[in-house]
């Protein structure tokens, strides 16, 4: 898609949106682009700047989004491990022990395959998978 101004003999100015510069080529030669002002086909395309993006700040930007969230999974791999009881592979199993026997919890973590995953939220047991972020990467 490209977008490009336009101008009308009306003076008036407006954009549109071509799927290609061919595209806007053929309908130009058709007399299919109208001005939305006063409806005439006497348009035609005005002096545009591109809309460019400088690489270094966008992937500076990223780069910081990036540390910030791994910083954030950090913080909540930490609170878990203070928090909670790490039951290993065992986990689904855990999981519907406290579900079904109602037993107290202060909270388990482990490891689960996709398919175990599914299996527990499809049997009401909330659950959720979070990427681990390693201590060692930040």
């Amino acid at each position: 898609m490209i977008k490009y101004n336009l101008i009308c003999e009306c003076g008036k100015t407006f954009e549109s949106w071509f799927s290609s510069s061919d595209a806007h080529d053929v309908q130009q030669r058709k007399k299919l682009i109208n001005c939305i002002y006063c409806d005439s086909t006497s348009v035609r395309k005005s002096v545009m700047a591109p809309n460019l993006f400088s690489k270094t700040n966008k992937t500076s930007k990223n780069t910081n989004i990036e540390k910030k969230i791994k910083k954030q999974l950090l913080e909540l791999r930490r609170y878990i491990e203070k928090n909670c009881k790490n039951v290993g592979y065992n986990f689904p199993r855990e999981a519907r022990s406290i579900h079904y026997d109602k037993k107290a919890s202060k909270g388990i973590y482990g490891m689960a395959t996709p398919e175990e995953t599914l299996e527990l939220l499809e049997e009401g047991i909330d659950v959720a998978t979070i990427p681990w972020q390693n201590k060692s990467e930040n």
